[in-house]
């Protein structure tokens, strides 16, 4: 039985174009952009100035508050600026540059790897939250202030988002397939914490390779469960992965631990498996450079702060000029128009399409045909919110849930008139939740 959701979408996977390619490391060569704002929350603090020299592994700038996480330099050098970059949300944050030596230089860690009993609760946060591990899906929240609910002992289930149902990314998968161990120790040190709950790693039913891998890993371990989820988009967002894998229902208004669970990307518990057994901060991901206009589509491990640049040519440029680059996947990554901005913590991949599909269509008015309503995962009525959006009717948009919207994009896939309702709600949404921090 493949588990699921009500709703939802099935695009084009574009897998097939770095599923089976094994992950390269990619050495940066130009300078080294730190953003620091890579997490929701506080931005990070400098604790370094122009002109100091550093080694990869060097705390560059720390947390500052509770909802905040550190940041490290991912090769040597030296500061070079203080100043604000570009990054792929497309405004300019205060950001520590770094001028690359190319000697990759990299400070001494201390491992501490016990047997996971002999671990309390407060090391491994404390790992966590030196480290500077965010969720690494795309929300970036601290990952140890996720790990610190108000509740603890309501939590029972630790749910790796393991689906990776956005079309085109595989770096997951290759994280799955090529380190399995690592993730599963990452998952083991977490439910670890919550002593009673169980493990839920859940694999979209077109990784075959992964489940069977991560199923004979775990033969025999009563914790931990492989489920096989419906191939079927948004089958990784937060509310949809818990509500397949748990039959539990939450809201907007809502965490995940008033479920009872606590959700974490692959490449978050492989990073808490790095910090706690070997002492690693999170100095690198992997990221997915492909596309119809990337001459070799490529899964690369990738120094946070690389060039976009960098990596786009070193996955052999583009074969044809795009028609849209997208950073991260192309149902709710972003459109830029500049490769010149850095890799951060959240960025899984890089897509360039020789085809702008959005752009070959005028929209049109809605002809009330349903479909919207049909595959949102958010059970609400797209074609209202997006007309009470355009009108600026905030109490109706409330009273008519519109702040359930996960801004998936089902809706906008599927309307045959073409409409913006996905970018129209989302933002509706940012202004209602600005006007409430105000």
């Amino acid at each position: 039985m493949k588990l699921t959701f009500k709703g939802g979408i099935h695009p084009y996977e574009g897998k097939e174009l770095t599923m089976d390619k094994e992950v390269i490391e990619y050495l940066p060569k130009g300078d080294m952009v730190y953003p620091l704002s890579q997490h929701i929350g506080k931005p990070a603090k400098p604790v370094v100035k122009k002109g100091d020299e550093v080694k990869a592994g060097d705390l560059i700038a720390e947390a500052d508050g509770f909802v905040s996480a550190n940041i490290h330099a991912s090769v040597s050098g030296k500061v070079k600026a203080i100043e604000p970059r570009l990054t792929s949300s497309g405004s300019k944050v205060d950001s520590i540059v770094i001028e690359n030596d190319g000697l990759y230089e990299t400070k001494e860690f201390i491992p501490n790897d016990k047997e996971i009993s002999e671990y309390t609760k407060e090391e491994i946060i404390g790992a966590i939250k030196a480290a500077g591990i965010v969720g690494m899906g795309g929300a970036g929240f601290p990952t140890h202030v996720k790990l610190s609910p108000k509740e603890p002992d309501k939590i029972d289930r630790i749910i790796v988002n393991a689906s990776e149902c956005e079309p085109y990314l595989t770096s997951d998968y290759r994280r799955l397939m090529e380190e399995p161990d690592k993730v599963i120790d990452g998952l083991r040190l977490v439910l670890s914490m919550f002593p009673g709950s169980k493990g839920i790693i859940g694999i979209e039913s077109n990784k075959p390779k992964a489940i069977a891998l991560l199923r004979e890993k775990l033969a025999g371990d009563s914790d931990i469960t492989v489920n096989k989820l419906k191939t079927k988009y948004p089958e990784g967002a937060e509310r949809q992965l818990i509500y397949a894998n748990t039959g539990r229902y939450i809201n907007s208004k809502m965490l995940p631990a008033d479920a009872g669970c606590i959700v974490h990307n692959v490449d978050t518990v492989y990073a808490i498996s790095e910090a706690v057994r070997e002492g690693k901060p999170l100095m690198d991901r992997i990221v997915t450079v492909t596309g119809d206009a990337i001459e070799n589509p490529t899964n690369f491990k990738v120094k946070i702060g690389t060039s976009y640049k960098e990596l786009v040519e070193a996955a052999g440029g583009f074969k044809n000029d795009p028609a849209k680059i997208i950073a991260g996947g192309p149902m709710m990554g972003k459109a830029i128009y500049t490769l010149d901005m850095p890799i951060t913590k959240t960025n899984s991949a890089i897509l360039a399409m020789t085809k702008d599909e959005v752009a070959e269509y005028e929209s049109s008015a809605c002809i009330r045909c349903g479909r919207c309503v049909s595959v949102c995962p958010g059970r609400v009525m797209p074609n209202m919110l997006g007309d009470l959006a355009e009108a600026g009717a905030v109490d109706e948009f409330l009273a008519n849930n519109g702040m359930e919207c996960c801004e998936c994009g089902c809706c906008s896939y599927v309307c045959p008139a073409k409409r913006h309702l996905t970018q129209t709600i989302a933002g509706m949404r940012k202004n209602i939740l600005a006007n409430k921090k105000k």
